[in-house]
């Protein structure tokens, strides 16, 4: 896809596969040029810190800022869910070159209608979502006796992933061209088409080095936590059902019982 968080393995990032053009509008939002240019400032970081201890750089900023399931949780590393956002590979700039083209794309049409703060809140709740999803899919062979991942990955295509869904849940019908077709579809379609690819991408060994869990779990970060209301508002609606029902059983017991009783004297009877 156009935005893909890196699995890093043997000194190669591989490729991105194919690729979307997006479409958006309104000008630079306060919260998308923070983003754009602390990912930017993180990558030129990543860079000099190559040019000068070369390899040996590049590997420590993966083992303590990228992220590596069967560090955060068993070495401590809590910061990587995080921190491994921020990161993109130096061996493919399409990698952020996309990805930032993608946030921009889409975050254009989601903080004029959120805000600043909300929107930023839920590119980093998707992000860190996403690194939790990938730490849980990283330790689950445990369960078989098997080692836990240490592949780090990195990237913030996992929250970009969110922020796609929301715009299809916001802006369903929202027309988005697929690159190179001049073929407009609507945003619901174009996400759902996006899901279905990643999902059978996981699940066929095609050694892109493509973290497709990562990207996976930004969505359903981001679906759950929009849709958190509805879920919640169901649970209150068949608690306050119970509720009522108990209610009217206990009436229809109460008048049973004051229909079988005698009537009350006449207290106004001398």
């Amino acid at each position: 896809m156009a935005m893909a968080s890196r699995n890093y393995r043997g000194g190669s990032y591989g490729s991105s596969g194919s690729r979307f053009q997006f479409g958006g509008g309104g000008p630079l939002t306060p919260g998308l040029k923070f983003l754009l240019i602390s990912i930017v400032s993180v990558f030129v970081a990543e860079y000099l810190v190559s040019l000068e201890f070369g390899t040996k750089g590049s590997t420590w900023l993966l083992k303590w800022f990228g992220l590596i399931p069967a560090a955060a949780v068993f070495l401590g590393r809590i910061w990587q869910p995080f921190t491994y956002i921020f990161l993109h590979s130096l061996d493919d700039l399409l990698h952020i070159i996309l990805n930032m083209f993608v946030l921009w794309s889409f975050g254009r049409m989601l903080e004029p209608v959120w805000g600043t703060r909300r929107f930023l809140n839920y590119f980093f709740i998707c992000g860190v979502g996403a690194g939790l999803v990938n730490v849980a899919a990283g330790i689950l062979p445990m369960a078989w006796h098997h080692a836990p991942s240490y592949v780090p990955t990195i990237g913030a295509s996992g929250a970009i992933y969110g922020v796609l869904i929301a715009c299809a849940i916001l802006f369903p019908d929202r027309q988005a061209y697929i690159f190179p077709l001049p073929i407009a579809i609507s945003m619901r379609w174009l996400v759902a088409i996006m899901a279905g690819f990643e999902f059978f991408s996981e699940f066929r060994s095609s050694g892109d080095n493509v973290s497709h869990i990562s990207h996976l779990g930004g969505m359903l970060i981001g679906y759950l936590y929009l849709r958190r209301g509805s879920f919640f508002s169901g649970a209150r609606n068949e608690i306050s059902d119970w509720k009522r029902k108990r209610n009217m059983r206990k009436f229809q017991v109460y008048m049973k019982k004051k229909s079988g009783d005698p009537p009350p004297p006449n207290r106004w009877v001398n």
